[in-house]
């Protein structure tokens, strides 16, 4: 999962901190970083994600996660109303404003957050066109950035099957996400 459903299940900044955790950050960030994490795990566990990442073709096999990752949020952004109980531009102010709020953002996170905002990188999810900017984003970061610029293509012929991945992985991993929050509670 990417930023808007790691945002959505409660699991932020886990993607900007990297290693343990010691008491650097609020017990409430810490908190959301460890079940970011577990998010994470469970989703590279899953079955249903083993069976989406292998209709990617060997060639692209290398970043197919960092694309589902980001096509699963496409996902959401457009059916947000299926999976939450406020309008995505509601939650996306929200987010926003908290992130802007925060003194103590970690890592990269702070660097990036006012682009966020500024850019509504959450709604733009809503727009498939948007995955290209995305992904070519993501791969000026990486060693062989070719490969997620030619991911499209593959995107534009999966997309049905990997919508209907999303619609089958997306309430499972928002239980996974509801049973881990109450353990925290």
């Amino acid at each position: 999962m990417n930023y808007l459903a790691h945002l959505h299940l409660g699991g932020q900044y886990g993607d900007f901190v990297k290693g343990r955790l010691q008491g650097q950050f609020s017990p409430q960030i810490e908190s959301a970083i460890q079940l970011h994490r577990s998010i994470d795990r469970y989703t590279d566990s899953h079955p249903l994600i083993g069976e989406a990442l292998s209709r990617f073709t060997l060639t692209r096999r290398r970043y197919a996660g960092i694309v589902l990752d980001v096509f699963f949020d496409h996902c959401l952004a457009r059916d947000w109303a299926l999976y939450a109980d406020q309008p995505l531009e509601r939650f996306t102010s929200r987010v926003y404003r908290v992130l802007a709020e925060e003194p103590a953002l970690p890592g990269r996170l702070a660097q990036i957050a006012p682009y966020m905002a500024a850019d509504d990188w959450l709604g733009s999810y809503r727009e498939f066109a948007v995955m290209e900017q995305v992904l070519r984003g993501i791969g000026r970061r990486r060693t062989r950035p070719e490969e997620l610029g030619h991911a499209m293509q593959e995107l534009r012929a999966l997309y049905e099957p990997l919508s209907e991945d999303f619609r089958m992985f997306y309430p499972e991993l928002q239980r996974f996400s509801n049973s881990q929050l109450a353990i925290q509670l």
